[in-house]
């Protein structure tokens, strides 16, 4: 039973973007490690960019 999380920032994904990744990462591990795609689980948490940081700083920073 794979588990997969995905993070990204909250703060641009559409409904339809978030749908694709969840089809995209399901079909790869079914492509390259035959596993079921009923039994694959895809998490995607979305980060407020002051809590993500590159660099020493918040990625809200980084975006000013």
């Amino acid at each position: 039973m794979p588990y997969v999380n995905i993070k990204i920032t909250r703060d641009g994904a559409t409904k339809e973007q978030k749908a694709e990744l969840i089809k995209g990462a399901t079909d790869l591990l079914e492509r390259v490690l035959s596993k079921a795609p009923a039994s694959t689980y895809v998490v995607i948490d979305e980060v407020d960019p002051e809590n993500w940081g590159a660099g020493g700083v918040s990625v809200k920073e980084l975006r000013r």
